[in-house]
């Protein structure tokens, strides 16, 4: 009878052992499951900061390009103007070169000659009389767009049928 009790009782203290592991075991799941969710959205967090860096890293480079390309602008248009008066193949080629420096950089020119008046593009600078109303007869100073972006409107003259 005492070896049965002793038995008996050992058996017991298995089984509460047994209920105690499990517990345990139960406890580390949640414990690598917490873990594990916590690491899944710091990872998360890292990617995205990742790829916040690499967008600002790109917005700060557009800018900057953008800054230099509205001081070229001005040097574009003295370009332009001058290419009117004088002949010269060689002034051509650097204005042509400039200009596909800068539409590798994404830079266009927003064509508004004989189209209908768009003041989201142009600026109407002198109004003259004309066919048809609000066609641009002629650009005074161009306008262009940075990566579909309008970059400076162009300055132009406009018709209107009735002055």
């Amino acid at each position: 009878m005492d070896k049965k009790k002793q038995n008996d009782k050992k058996k017991e203290e298995f089984e509460k052992e047994i209920i105690d592991l499990k517990n345990q075991i139960e406890e580390l799941k949640k414990q690598v499951e917490d873990i594990k969710n916590k690491y899944l959205r710091a990872l998360a967090d890292y990617q995205n900061l990742e790829k916040r860096i690499i967008d600002e890293k790109e917005k700060i480079i557009k800018n900057a390009n953008k800054n230099l390309i509205l001081k070229l602008l001005p040097f574009l248009d003295i370009l332009d103007k001058a290419e009117v008066f004088i002949k010269d193949q060689g002034l051509k080629m650097a204005k042509d070169e400039l200009l596909q420096v800068l539409k590798e950089e994404g830079l266009e020119e927003i064509d508004v000659l004989n189209k209908v008046f768009d003041p989201e593009v142009a600026e109407a600078i002198d109004i003259v009389k004309g066919e048809k109303d609000n066609i641009v007869i002629e650009v005074l100073r161009k306008g262009y767009k940075l990566n579909n972006v309008i970059l400076r409107v162009a300055q132009v003259r406009v018709t209107k049928n009735k002055l």
